[in-house]
């Protein structure tokens, strides 16, 4: 597994004859964390979808590593290193944790499976559980935890922290900044709780109506207040 650069020049995209991007272009060099803000509504779980494949491209190139990958079905960029963690979660929920774990080894051996309980410890303890046994928490580690094992190059995770506890959104901000460090992956996260995405992030975007808005470093975003106010609704960050 070594992390590949994301690169998007010019997308636009949406839902049948809906358009929900236009003209969006950014790279991420490989290894590097990109926080997705904005308010609800402006695009940024339509941009994730996109980048997985799931949505309809109107124009624009996507481009993993050295792959154009922009007509490619979502199981083929999957191959190609992309790893996609949706707001929905997607578990299966009659399978047990380490039967749903399974299914993101693809090739990898049984024993990958302690990779995700060194990152999840709740996950081990619960191993035996179903999916619809789990807490909201407990079900968003094991979404991400799949995904993991797949040892992609590049990982969207969409709103991982929504309608979760403090404790275990801490815990999973802890997760994904040991993940970071590894430098294994290029991460890409979609998130409403702005300082902990911006805590993560060492660099931002801000949609605004499907269209970029602002890029620039997190210290750069929380020191422009006319920005934050304007594009995210908040009076400022501390």
């Amino acid at each position: 597994m070594t992390a590949t650069p994301l690169e998007v020049e010019n997308l636009s995209a949406g839902y049948g004859l809906t358009r929900v991007l236009e003209g969006v272009s950014f790279s991420v060099l490989a290894g590097a964390r990109l926080a997705v803000l904005g308010r609800n509504g402006m695009g940024k779980t339509t941009l994730l979808a996109t980048l997985a494949g799931q949505t309809k491209r109107y124009g624009g190139t996507i481009r993993i590593g050295s792959v154009d990958v922009t007509q490619m079905q979502s199981a083929a960029r999957a191959h190609q290193g992309l790893g996609y963690v949706p707001q929905a979660r997607c578990i299966f929920p009659t399978l047990t944790v380490e039967e749903n774990l399974f299914v993101g080894l693809k090739a990898r051996p049984k024993t990958a499976l302690e990779e995700a309980y060194a990152m999840f410890p709740r996950l081990k303890e619960r191993r035996r559980n179903l999916g619809n046994q789990l807490s909201g928490g407990e079900q968003q580690m094991l979404s991400t935890a799949r995904s993991i094992l797949g040892r992609p190059s590049v990982l969207l995770l969409d709103e991982p922290l929504e309608g979760l506890a403090p404790v275990i959104c801490e815990e999973l901000m802890a997760a994904f900044a040991e993940l970071a460090k590894t430098g294994d992956m290029t991460i890409v996260l979609v998130e409403q709780r702005i300082q902990s995405a911006l805590d993560f992030a060492d660099h931002v975007i801000v949609l605004e109506r499907g269209r970029l808005a602002w890029m620039g470093t997190p210290k750069a975003l929380s020191e422009d207040s006319d920005a934050v106010e304007r594009l995210l609704g908040v009076g400022g960050l501390h």
